[in-house]
């Protein structure tokens, strides 16, 4: 079946496979998908990914998950911001700091998905795809 929110569907994976307490989840593969996953890694919310593609520029993304002790997942939370019904853009100075700096936003910009912060050292606006703490 084909997602009409790939993204949404990206978070909602991994947000169910932290509820099962899984130890990896596969998504079907996208770069927008390798970049969120790949800044999720940088921030030391996942612990690895792999990517297997096929000949036909498909493939699949398997995203090791990450908890702490006690089996407690390190990521407490994904929302989805910007919908395919309603995207929201933001100005620079309008990315959403939130929990003292614990939590980050992911934006989708002129230069590449990267986080909130980067975005505005960069003084640069866009999409606000998601929000992660």
């Amino acid at each position: 079946m084909v997602a009409s929110d790939p993204i949404a569907d990206l978070l909602t994976r991994i947000r169910n496979s932290l509820k099962a307490q899984h130890r990896f989840v596969d998504v079907s593969w996208s770069k927008m998908k390798e970049s969120i996953v790949e800044i999720l890694k940088k921030n030391g919310f996942v612990e690895n990914y792999l990517i297997k593609k096929d000949e036909n520029q498909r493939g699949t993304i398997r995203v090791f998950l990450k908890y702490s002790l006690g089996r407690k997942p390190v990521i407490q939370g994904l929302r989805r911001v910007s919908k395919p019904g309603l995207r929201r853009y933001v100005k620079y100075g309008d990315i959403p700091f939130f929990y003292g700096g614990l939590g980050f936003s992911i934006v989708s910009t002129s230069k590449g998905i990267m986080t909130g912060k980067e975005a505005k050292n960069q003084q640069i606006g866009g999409e606000l795809l998601c929000l992660v703490w």
